[in-house]
């Protein structure tokens, strides 16, 4: 685990540590997050699932998409409608169209209804084991956390990317982590977060 307070240095190591994965080894590790996420389904009352469309070097977790939907979980994508403010979630199946949003992140283009979802994915590009988030730093995970209802929050990581840093007053805790080697803290199983 990698201990650094300055939040910017960090990020900056575990965006070249993701960087330097092979594809293959990206590969296997995709799949494994894949797995876990999809066994962490299972055991939750999740009807519909906040995704993400990912960015370069975050955990690919679309081969899994398809067979969410088929199992009756729905799935809902991010948008950022402005800078500063809180995510939208728009319902999203695969082959919908795609462009990026006021963030320059790949979104859904079509903007129906908003959607709450049960429980919304959030890639980490690192995670304290107090299950703080390290984003991109705009903010907005956090924003859409401090709402309410608030959905479970289910990190995407790869376990390389354990870190330490300070919590800041905006840092909202995660539910769960979940990654290559598993669930933290270990599910059990039971439908709470």
């Amino acid at each position: 685990m990698k201990n650094l307070d300055d939040k910017p240095a960090l990020r900056s190591q575990m965006i070249a540590a993701r960087r330097a994965m092979t594809p293959a080894v990206k590969a296997q590790a995709d799949a494994r997050i894949s797995d876990q996420l999809s066994r962490w389904l299972e055991r939750h009352q999740v009807r519909m699932l906040g995704a993400y469309l990912p960015m370069p070097g975050e955990p690919d977790l679309s081969p899994l998409y398809p067979q969410l939907l088929a199992r009756g979980i729905g799935l809902a994508m991010p948008v950022v409608l402005e800078k500063h403010h809180p995510l939208v979630f728009v319902r999203w199946q695969p082959g919908d169209a795609i462009a990026r949003d006021a963030s320059g992140t790949p979104a859904p283009t079509a903007r129906g209804e908003y959607l709450q979802p049960d429980a919304v994915l959030a890639p980490c590009i690192g995670f304290t084991n107090d299950r703080l988030r390290l984003g991109f730093g705009g903010g907005y995970f956090d924003r859409t956390l401090a709402q309410s209802p608030r959905p479970r929050a289910v990190g995407i990581a790869y376990a390389f990317s354990r870190v330490a840093f300070a919590a800041e007053v905006h840092d909202i805790p995660l539910d769960v982590i979940i990654t290559d080697e598993g669930c933290w803290p270990p599910d059990t199983g039971d439908d709470q977060p």
